[in-house]
């Protein structure tokens, strides 16, 4: 594709958004934009970047791309009246004389360009060049390309935003989301390859490589074929793995092959190399100056070069792989190390005279020693890797394979796949629950803890739903299956953080700008420093021009920088999931690690979510019991939380209800009507006084229910105050414990919430918070995040997806409470499965801990390389003598590997909260 030339142009221009989901998001793109050169002025909101200037469209683009969204229109057009080449070349002239055009690709038959201009306006730009674009109707066969069957080609023509960008939104788990199994890397620069490979791909709309688990999630309507021969034809092998269960069994046993493949190689290089070396070490002639020795080293010559074509075949091959595709990785580096050694060494057996006496040193050692301890890293890496994602495979065996089906035949034990939605089940007790249903018969106490992290099994009965992974505990029950295979609440979730495992945080897109250059940077330190050893170094000079040449080549590996972030956002991730936290993306975890304050929604956050009646003042004549059972009489058909929480409480109390007449609504005041005899008010006080109700000796017990947190309901009967309820949204029994866990890490904990400000600030003092910021709207509360933002806060809001959602998108990290539902999933950055405040304090831990680990990875990559480079070009020669021997550079390479994955594992072993929250929450909370 072509990329428009045209100058930059002063003018005004509205360029179309994708995935900007919240004002956040749009404040990044405006502060990139604002950067540019050219740029007046910029406002952008989640769907347009309205732009004026010398706008550099292709510029803004990619800058917009940059940051993970997309931008712009993209169309494929087809065209008519085009007839040769000179055509084509006109119709290109005016595309890149456009400033609003930033890429256009034209052939004879179509036109496929991206910028700022719509459907309508690019026609009538083709037209006004004296072409024109066709209607689907118009199109004849000749006409027609292949591309024609593209849906962006159809009439009526349609508007597409632009699409090629880098994932951002996981949550898509669509039927456009592919898993492939990558064979063949081992660095980053191989990442950067085998995306770039995806990326040219028709119809791929994003694609992310995760090193550390060897797969590639592509996005788009692609056929799958086409990215297996893509990444095929860059040097790598791929295949595609639609299924979890299956991925994880292949995965598995590809990681068993190269391990024991590994150990193998490792081990036929070592016992060459290892007596070899104790050879030398221990007082044995490595050079040659004899026909004897140099029979005798051109035996072990050919013996080393048998070992590097079977135990290092595969480095030399794949390096070979990539100097075909114009590329460098770490098999180039470790393939010249070790093939230098034994070239030079070989020519010293062949032609001794060649050399000086003192530079007739041989180095057979060097090469197996290198690759043996290479391989050996690579064998402890392989099995330290499967070990990541061990609590994604705790939540894929939570499934069982198989389910009790009941039909005309009976009941009778069928694969999982045969079941389908409508089916009726069996559920034994003891068993697993197969797919997400509803129970039509029976009752029984569920573990739902893996899903909900409540220890307390839940008790079910028909109509209520089951979820596919948790445990029947007792009775027998029969339900309908509702939702099977991928659309059970547990696939899903193992879809969520089985994506957000392969997105990349900023961190990990900074570590890959690196990793594209570091080999080839690399290799021209190694020529320079043989260069410098050639002209300044003591003799013999061939001898330090290969040992340190060979060094830099060896030590310089990326491997360890290429795992550092992924290796630590995999296990991160699981673990989180194991606490019941799904995280949409691993840039989620990077932002949450830097919160400083909280703000908690009040209802269904902090408390239940289902008001009770708590308090009750009675005066008068009548009795509790009548009181309550006038009350719950009148209240019995109403939809009003507080009508259904009186109800609830006669009903407790198995108090009968009474048959209602004359009922009549009182909007801001209450309700009224008659039961039996008795004419009934109940409302606030407002309503008391509209009927002239005296309440005034009763004033006291109605501020001592506000006092306590509880809504004031007034009672009349025939024309007498009889009662004042409490009802009240009680606080969440571990609520308090989870807010002082927050207050001891030192966040600010604010509650925000559209209640009165008595009832807020007495929900507030039980839960131990100091700041309430009370009686917002719904639309309010994105105003109150956005303030406390704009004070310096890094803000994480706490809702419950829905109400919540504008608060939820504009703080920096938005988190759901919830049950699993799709509302709560897809409302916020990060979702509780578990209705728990604990899950807060542990996600923000999980996160720091999570992004901690990311950090002392790259920080021991880059200072190992930083340190290693200059160590190998014999930096410390004039102070020690001696440079850093080749054997040496390899076992530190295969080292720093090691050390990167086994520090990324340390974090499965993080409990987050205190010994205490320990063991009451982390024991049975989570998926686990």
């Amino acid at each position: 594709m072509t990329i428009s030339t045209s100058i930059p142009a002063r003018m005004d221009m509205t360029l179309p958004l994708g995935k900007v989901r919240c004002m956040n998001c749009a404040g990044k793109i405006t502060q990139a934009l604002q950067a540019l050169d050219g740029i007046d002025t910029v406002a952008v909101d989640t769907q347009y970047a309205r732009l004026s200037g010398q706008v550099d469209l292709a510029k803004v683009i990619e800058t917009i791309e940059s940051l993970g969204y997309e931008a712009g229109y993209q169309h494929d057009l087809p065209l008519a009246g085009l007839s040769c080449g000179k055509c084509v070349a006109k119709l290109e002239a005016v595309f890149a004389a456009d400033p609003r055009i930033a890429r256009f690709d034209v052939s004879k038959t179509r036109a496929v360009v991206r910028g700022a201009l719509d459907v309508a306006a690019l026609t009538t730009l083709i037209q006004s060049a004296g072409y024109q674009v066709p209607s689907q109707s118009e199109q004849t066969d000749e006409q027609a390309s292949p591309a024609s069957s593209s849906s962006s080609a159809t009439a009526p023509l349609t508007e597409n935003t632009a699409t090629v960008a880098p994932i951002d939104n996981p949550l898509e788990t669509d039927a456009d989301s592919h898993y492939f199994l990558i064979s063949g890397m081992t660095c980053a620069s191989c990442v950067s390859s085998v995306e770039k490979a995806i990326q040219q791909v028709d119809a791929v709309t994003a694609v992310s490589v995760n090193l550390a688990e060897r797969t590639a999630l592509v996005q788009g309507d692609i056929d799958p074929e086409s990215v297996i021969h893509a990444v095929s034809d860059a040097g790598y092998g791929a295949e595609l793995s639609e299924d979890e269960r299956t991925r994880r069994e292949r995965q598995q046993a590809q990681n068993k092959t190269v391990y024991r493949q590994h150990l193998l190689n490792a081990g036929l290089a070592l016992a060459l190399g290892i007596p070899l070396m104790a050879w030398g070490l221990f007082g044995g002639s490595m050079m040659i100056d004899s026909t004897t020795s140099q029979w005798g080293w051109g035996i072990i010559g050919l013996l080393t070069l048998a070992l590097l074509v079977y135990s290092g075949g595969h480095y030399f091959r794949d390096a070979w792989k990539a100097f075909r595709h114009h590329r460098a990785s770490m098999d180039t580096l470790v393939a010249l190390g070790t093939g230098a050694a034994w070239f030079y060494s070989m020519f010293v057996v062949l032609k001794p005279e060649w050399f000086p006496a003192q530079a007739r040193h041989v180095y057979f050692e060097a090469s197996a020693m290198i690759l043996g301890l290479i391989t050996l890293g690579h064998a402890l890496e392989t099995r330290a890797r499967g070990r990541t994602s061990k609590a994604l495979e705790k939540l894929i065996d939570l499934q069982p394979q198989t389910a009790i089906l009941v039909d005309d035949q009976g009941e009778r034990e069928v694969p999982l796949a045969e079941i389908k939605p409508g089916m009726k089940l069996r559920l034994r007790p003891g068993a697993k629950v197969p797919v997400d249903g509803v129970i039509e018969t029976g009752e029984s106490y569920l573990d739902e803890s893996m899903l909900t992290g409540e220890p307390v099994p839940a008790h079910k009965k028909p109509g209520d739903a089951l979820h596919a992974g948790t445990i029947n505990q007792s009775g027998s029950l029969l339900f309908i299956a509702r939702q099977v295979g991928n659309q059970t609440l547990l696939a899903r979730i193992i879809g969520l953080v089985r994506q957000a495992q392969s997105s990349k945080p900023k961190l990990a897109r900074m570590a890959d700008s690196i990793s594209a250059i570091f080999v080839p940077t690399v290799m021209i330190i190694a020529i320079v420093t043989a260069t410098i050893w050639y002209y300044v170094g003591p003799e013999p000079v061939s001898i330090y021009m290969l040992v340190a040449a060979t060094t830099v080549l060896i030590i310089a590996c990326p491997c360890a920088l290429g795992l550092a972030t992924p290796m630590s956002v995999t296990v991160g991730l699981g673990r989180a999931a194991e606490y019941g936290i799904l995280i949409r993306h691993a840039d989620a975890m990077q932002l949450a690690a830097n919160i400083d304050t909280v703000v908690l929604d009040k209802t269904g956050t902090l408390t239940e979510g289902k008001p009770v009646l708590t308090h009750s003042h009675f005066y008068g004549d009548f009795t509790e019991d009548q009181v309550l059972t006038l009350a719950a009489s009148l209240e019995q058909g109403a939809e009003h939380p507080l009508a259904k929480a009186i109800v609830a409480a006669a009903q407790a109390q198995s108090l009968p209800l009474k048959p209602l007449s004359q009922f009549h609504a009182q909007p801001g005041y209450g309700v009224s009507g008659q039961v039996e005899t008795h004419n009934i008010l109940l409302g606030n006080r407002a309503l008391m006084t509209k009927e002239g109700i005296n309440t005034a000796s009763q004033e006291a017990d109605a501020l001592t229910l506000s006092d306590d947190g509880a809504t004031a309901i007034f009672v009349a009967i025939d024309g007498q105050l009889a009662a004042i309820l409490g009802i009240s949204d009680p606080l969440r029994a571990d609520s308090a414990a989870a807010v002082a866990r927050l207050q001891a890490k030192g966040i600010e904990v604010i509650m925000l919430t559209g209640d009165t400000e008595r009832t807020a600030s007495a929900i507030a003092r039980q839960a131990g918070i100091n700041k309430v910021i009370a009686g917002v709207l719904p639309d309010g509360k994105s105003q109150e995040v956005r303030q406390l933002q704009q004070s310096g806060k890094h803000v994480a809001m706490v809702g419950d997806g829905i109400n919540d959602a504008p608060a939820l998108a504009q703080a920096e990290i938005g988190i759901a409470m919830g049950s699993g539902s799709d509302v709560a999933i897809e409302s916020a950055q990060l979702t509780l499965v578990r209705h728990s405040l604990h899950g807060v304090a542990d996600a923000l831990e999980l996160s720091s801990a999570t992004l901690r680990n990311m950090k002392q990875n790259l920080f021991g990559a880059f200072v190992y390389n930083t340190l290693g480079i200059p160590l190998a070009a014999g930096i410390l020669y004039p102070f020690t003598g001696s440079l850093l021997s080749p054997v040496i550079a390899g076992a530190a390479m295969a080292l720093s590997s090691i050390t990167v994955v086994s520090n990324a594992n340390r974090l499965r072993l993080f409990r987050p909260g205190s010994s205490q929250v320990q063991t009451s929450q982390t024991k049975s909370g989570g998926l686990r």
